[in-house]
This record gives C-alpha cells, sequence and structure tokens, in this order.
C-alpha cells in the first residue's frame, strides 16, 4: 500500500461529495476488458480487488484512496514493421513495381488491427490520495505524464475539476542547491541523503551520483563551477524520505521504521483490507503532515489561478 512515487496537486473549488456519491460517479468510468481493437484502457478499479468487495473508495478520518487500472496491448513496433515489409515486398516482387508510401500506411493500419488482437496485455495499478481537508491530492505514479492522466479520468468522472500541480514560492532547484552548499541553510529537521542529480547551465549534460557523501569537497567544487542541484535525496526527521525532483515531484519514497511498525503492530485481526486501510491512513497522515512542512521550507506555496476546465 505505501507509495513509491508522488505527483502533487492543488484542489480548487473540489465538489463537496461523499463517499457513496464519488464511488457511483467513478463506477461510471470503472475499468473493463480490452476489447479485441483496444490498444489501451483506463478505468476505476478497487483498491482493495477482491478482498475489498469492489468498493472503489476508502475513506477514513477525511483521506481517499482510490485506484484507476491502465491496460495496454503490447504490439513492438518492430513485429509490425517486420510484416509490412514482407507485404510490401511480395507486393513489388508479384507486381513488378514500387509500393506508395500511401499504400505502406495502409497496411500498417491494417497489421496492426489484426495483431492487436493476439498481443500480450500489461495491467498497472495507479493509486490517488485525496486530502479532502487539506485539499490535496497525490497520484503514485512514476511519470508526470501518467498522474496526468489520471486526473483526467477523475476529471471525466466527475464532470469537472478544478486541479493546479502543487508549486512553491522558492523554486525547487534554487533551494536543493542551497541545501547542497550551505549547511547553515538546512531547516533542523532536514537531513540529505546520498544521491543527487546536477545540472549544468550550459550544455555540458547533467551529473548523476549515488551512494556519496554530498557535504564532499568534489560535489561542492561542482557547485561552485555553476552546477545546480535538480534532484536530491533528503529525509525528515528519519520518518520520511525521498529524491525531491525539480518539479516537486517526490520519488523513491521511503516510511521510517516508527511508522512501518506501527503499521505492523495495529490490530488487524490479520484481515487483509483492514491492514491495507491501516497502511492507508497512517501513510496518509505521515504525508498531510509533512507536506505542507516541505512547502514551507521552499518559501510557502505559490497561489496558481486553475484553467478552465
Amino acid at each position: 500500500m505505501w507509495f513509491k512515487h508522488l505527483h502533487l496537486y492543488r484542489l480548487h473549488d473540489a465538489p463537496e461529495l461523499s463517499s457513496d456519491a464519488l464511488a457511483s460517479a467513478l463506477q461510471e468510468h470503472a475499468a473493463k476488458p480490452l476489447g479485441n481493437a483496444d490498444a489501451r484502457r483506463l478505468g476505476w478499479t478497487a483498491p482493495a480487488g477482491r478482498m475489498g468487495g469492489g468498493q472503489l473508495v476508502h475513506e477514513i478520518q477525511s483521506h481517499r484512496l482510490l485506484s484507476a487500472l491502465r491496460q495496454e496491448r503490447l504490439l513492438p513496433a518492430s513485429v509490425v514493421k517486420e510484416e509490412v515489409d514482407e507485404l510490401v515486398a511480395d507486393i513489388e516482387a508479384s507486381e513488378s513495381r514500387k509500393v506508395t508510401r500511401k499504400e505502406k500506411t495502409a497496411f500498417k493500419e491494417q497489421v496492426t488491427e489484426n495483431l492487436l488482437p493476439r498481443a500480450f496485455v500489461r495491467s498497472q495499478k495507479i493509486d490517488l490520495w485525496w486530502d479532502t481537508k487539506g485539499q490535496m491530492i497525490g497520484i503514485n505514479a512514476s511519470s508526470r505524464t501518467r498522474a496526468e492522466d489520471i486526473l483526467d479520468l477523475l476529471r471525466e468522472s466527475l464532470g469537472s475539476l478544478k486541479v493546479t500541480p502543487l508549486s512553491s514560492q522558492t523554486l525547487p532547484i534554487r533551494a536543493m542547491t542551497t541545501w547542497l552548499g550551505d549547511v547553515a541553510s538546512r531547516p533542523v529537521d532536514l537531513q540529505l541523503g546520498d544521491q543527487v542529480e546536477l545540472k549544468a547551465k550550459g550544455d555540458d549534460g547533467v551529473l548523476r551520483a549515488r551512494q556519496v557523501d554530498l557535504d564532499s569537497d568534489e560535489i561542492q567544487q561542482l557547485l561552485e563551477s555553476g552546477r545546480q542541484a535538480s534532484k536530491l535525496a533528503v529525509s525528515l526527521e528519519g520518518r520520511l524520505s525521498f529524491v525531491l525532483h525539480d518539479d516537486l515531484a517526490l520519488k523513491s519514497l521511503r516510511f521510517g521504521d516508527a511508522l512501518i511498525e506501527e503499521a505492523d503492530h495495529a490490530d488487524d485481526g490479520d484481515d487483509a483490507l483492514a491492514r491495507l486501510e491501516t497502511d492507508f491512513i497512517l501513510m496518509a497522515q505521515a504525508l498531510s503532515t509533512d507536506i505542507p512542512r516541505l512547502i514551507e521550507w521552499l518559501g510557502g506555496e505559490t497561489q496558481r489561478e486553475p484553467a478552465a476546465q
């Protein structure tokens, strides 16, 4: 249940929906098996799977858990190209003429249509945390694109949804560079990890380092040469650690041992559903406490006006 990545969004004028009303809205866009002609599909699924009885929304103490299922047929372009090339070669040999570009395009569409039903299907579950009290959404996705897809699905399910990416007054790249170069500038509760990505202002590329002492002379020399920290591993008092990205995404999330032990010792009676909900609320409470602190260290939140949606 513990999220590994987090893309954060601020809700604006969020609709006041009960859990039942939200579940009903999601049900109309629930995940369905891919049809033979479908290349991909995205729909809502039960976060707890079968053990949750198909429940699409889990709400505990103003925190909601939703899950989307992304299905995609795996049809490598090289396989399609090989089939098209063979078809083109047969026609050119039998008819003694060159196949036109327009014909090749039509062949590609035909081959793709024929092969799709036989392609393997890859499924990926993407979880969404909705803090109704804090008016924030966090999506456990590896990329911003995947997170935006889930927001689009939620927007389609609700009819409208005003959200903007969470942003701070101080750009993360500026704050990370300052923390890295000046020990005194670091908040008391913030510790650096052992991973960093340094970008050059010119065309000198990107330097990535893992399992290194970030206070070493080598790192300081790179900063003095003008490089800036675009990714930085940090820890908040041992409760939560992650790699902070320059777009304010939190990657490689790890929750502190004390929190994990609290979840392990929870009295859930070996009930898998109760365990999922326990893990979720402990995680959500930790995130709703520590994310505002991180934003405060970044100079506070930037107020954005959402686009009409």
